[in-house]
């Protein structure tokens, strides 16, 4: 149950992920989230809505993975471990706090769905 919890939580993270960057890239609180000017965020808006794409397909798979009747366990594995290296990877390119914010709660998931097993 715990597991399946905190998938859900990164499922959610994921989705509000997607909202902030395909429809509020540009607003004032898209604005002062990622510490953007006005100009940059709107050369920048069709990336961020790529990025928030993205972000809603593991959304989509964390959900999938734990409605799924057959291999959710594998399914709910594979996305979690997609979320943390993007996280990583976010961390060593972007900013280190996406590090806390996307990575470090897909590995607690992802140890609590391996203790499940």
């Amino acid at each position: 149950m715990l597991a399946n919890l905190m998938v859900v939580l990164v499922a959610l993270l994921h989705l509000g992920f997607l909202i902030l960057e395909m429809f509020l890239w540009t607003t004032p609180f898209g604005l002062k989230t990622f510490g953007l000017t006005r100009e940059l965020a709107e050369q920048s808006r069709a990336l961020a809505a790529n990025q928030g794409l993205y972000n809603g397909f593991l959304a989509a798979g964390l959900v999938w993975g734990l409605l799924a009747q057959q291999n959710g366990f594998a399914i709910q594995v594979f996305f979690l471990c997609c979320v943390i290296i993007a996280g990583v990877f976010g961390a060593a390119t972007a900013k280190k706090s996406i590090l806390f914010i996307q990575a470090l709660p897909a590995a607690v998931a992802l140890a609590l769905v391996l203790a499940s097993y």
